[in-house]
């Protein structure tokens, strides 16, 4: 039993870990950038902009983690915009573990110029971490019995910079760092997240614009990642383009204005990873809504490429 035990405890950490995303993992985060930043901010004074966002990772690996995303960027006023996020991220299979994420940003944005803005974010919320032993031979293990759930609070802070074409911040959306035990065992760390981003948008040629972007993630302890990106907006309708992620995956990205307020993106991760022979890449879906609540339609004359 206590060798069974181990293989079970060293199991989950081993989930954890090797998913490099105590804090979920996005391709097509340039669609919800409060994930990455809670400073960030829309910009667009009466209109909500909602989404829903599906990611599996690593098709064909059994338990491979799989990300459900809802929030709203909901801008006050000029000056105030609050995002909600609600994220749940499971891994495993025979012993699920499920991570639930509530938060709640909010951004103050300053005037620094004419043409750009600050603004001050910060985070609150709550982290769920639940072990579903049920379907499993550790079921009636003393570790599992009576706790396999625990909850922790969330503060998160961030800068962002913006212009009408670029912006560029740094943030940590997590500044508390935890363990997390059962029974006194520890089972996962959850150590301080810092992003840096950046991007800018320019004319290509006639009705197309591009986007180069790059987000760098270090995790304490951990080595040093990056994405850098390469999005092309085509006649205000289309998205297309390329991503990499260091060591790990090139990502092909695709987005389509179906009306002025919805739109849909999707995105395949080619893994390039030692993980490269064992799975079948990853998948992931977004759909945006924007309402425009207070009828500015006519001020917002194309869809935000960032």
């Amino acid at each position: 039993m206590i060798k069974l035990r181990l293989i079970v405890i060293i199991s989950v950490v081993f989930c954890v870990v090797i998913s490099a995303q105590q804090e979920p993992q996005y391709s097509q985060y340039m669609y919800n950038m409060s994930t990455v930043n809670p400073a960030y901010a829309t910009g667009q004074s009466g209109l909500i902009s909602t989404g829903i966002l599906y990611r599996q990772q690593w098709t064909g690996i059994e338990g491979g983690p799989r990300t459900a995303n809802v929030f709203a960027n909901i801008p006050i006023s000029e000056k105030i915009e609050l995002s909600v996020n609600y994220v749940n991220d499971k891994i495993g299979d025979a012993i699920p573990v499920n991570n639930d994420y509530a938060n709640i940003d909010f951004a103050y944005v300053t005037r620094i110029s004419d043409r750009a803005r600050l603004s001050y974010g910060l985070k609150a919320g709550i982290n769920s971490f639940r072990i579903d032993p049920s379907g499993s031979n550790v079921a009636s293990d003393p570790v599992f019995m009576d706790n396999t759930a625990t909850t922790q609070l969330n503060i998160g802070a961030g800068l962002y910079l913006f212009t009408s074409n670029f912006y560029a911040g740094v943030s940590s959306p997590n500044l508390l760092p935890s363990d997390v035990d059962f029974n006194g065992i520890g089972v996962a760390q959850n150590k301080t997240h810092l992003y840096g981003i950046a991007g800018f948008v320019f004319d290509f040629v006639d009705e197309v614009r591009l986007k180069p972007s790059l987000v760098v993630k270090q995790v304490i302890d951990s080595p040093l990642t990056f994405d850098v990106s390469l999005n092309s907006m085509i006649y205000d309708v289309f998205e297309l383009g390329i991503s990499y992620r260091y060591t790990d995956s090139f990502i092909a990205l695709a987005g389509f204005n179906i009306t002025s307020s919805l739109k849909v993106g999707y995105s395949y991760d080619f893994s390039v990873s030692d993980l490269s022979g064992y799975n079948n890449g990853s998948h992931e879906i977004v759909l945006l809504y924007n309402f425009d609540l207070l009828r500015f339609g006519n001020k917002h004359t194309s869809p935000r490429f960032f």
